[in-house]
């Protein structure tokens, strides 16, 4: 029988929540909140918290938990592509989710209105909804990659809301961009899972069209990210430049069959190490648009 220490259930719960990912929510949410307002107060320190750990422990601790079954076939988890929790840390998971989330919930709520409330609700159901049994909108074709870009938008959207921005054509332009980014990392990353997806009775976008065309349909989407971006202010237009990097990395897998599908995982893991790179250069195009506009 397995001892759950407190050092292994705390160890177990970091590894969950993907470290690596941790930016990919907290950013946006940061980046939206302190360009709109230009300061740093109570709510960009909440905000920015929440959606760093417990925003991404919940999302990844619940798809973890129900995940299990088809995680078992599945070579990548156990690592920082995802935790293989053992059964006995499942209710842990789902306890730790909640109470670590409910006290920022509460002051965020008590800090906005209603109209960041009803963000702040439909950025939490997708989180909810992608895994959990009765929902289960990563099993739903397309939906999946629509629920899991929400994950990473609506940090941003609330942060918008929140801070009272201004939604111009422009900021559509930037918002749908990072959505299609969202999608297209979705449907590539579920590449490489078409084999054990298939044998755990779980559907994907990628089991649907198969691999060859989900590679092609996440090099569309990425192109007309970059795109949207010409439709933005100055320096907005070079950011169509940080769409290269992502179809250079996954390009050669456009023609991969299903049998071999796996072997997209090598431009996975090069995709997690280009965000990192692309999100600096993205925060040089944000301070350089801030000191163009001031």
């Amino acid at each position: 029988m397995t001892v759950n220490s407190p050092s292994r259930v705390a160890g177990q719960l970091l590894l969950s929540s993907r470290p690596l990912s941790w930016i990919n929510t907290a950013f946006p949410f940061a980046a939206a909140y302190l360009l709109t307002t230009g300061s740093i107060d109570l709510t960009l320190v909440v905000g920015t918290l929440f959606f760093l750990v417990p925003y991404n422990l919940a999302m990844y601790g619940i798809n973890d938990v129900f995940d299990y079954e088809s995680d078992l076939a599945n070579p990548r988890k156990g690592g920082v592509e995802g935790a293989l929790l053992d059964r006995s840390l499942h209710r842990w998971t789902l306890l730790a989710s909640a109470v670590t989330c409910l006290p920022f919930i509460v002051v965020l709520v008590v800090l906005g209105s209603p109209a960041s409330w009803l963000v702040l609700a439909v950025s939490l159901f997708a989180v909810v909804a992608y895994s959990a049994p009765g929902l289960r909108f990563k099993e739903r074709p397309f939906l999946d990659s629509i629920t899991s870009s929400t994950h990473f938008v609506s940090p941003a959207v609330y942060a918008l809301v929140l801070a009272g921005a201004t939604f111009t054509p422009q900021l559509f332009a930037v918002l749908g961009a990072f959505f299609l980014w969202g999608m297209a990392s979705h449907a590539f990353g579920a590449v490489q899972d078409v084999l054990p997806d298939r044998a755990g009775g779980v559907a994907s976008i990628a089991t649907v069209l198969g691999a060859r065309t989900t590679v092609r349909l996440a090099l569309g989407a990425w192109t007309f990210a970059g795109l949207l971006m010409l439709f933005t202010d100055w320096p907005g237009p070079l950011a169509t430049l940080l769409a290269v990097p992502y179809l250079l990395a996954v390009l050669p897998y456009r023609s991969i069959n299903d049998d071999v599908s796996e072997r997209a995982n090598r431009g996975w893991r090069h995709f997690l190490w280009l965000n990192f790179l692309v999100g600096f250069l993205v925060t040089m195009l944000m301070i350089g648009w801030e000191f163009i506009r001031s």
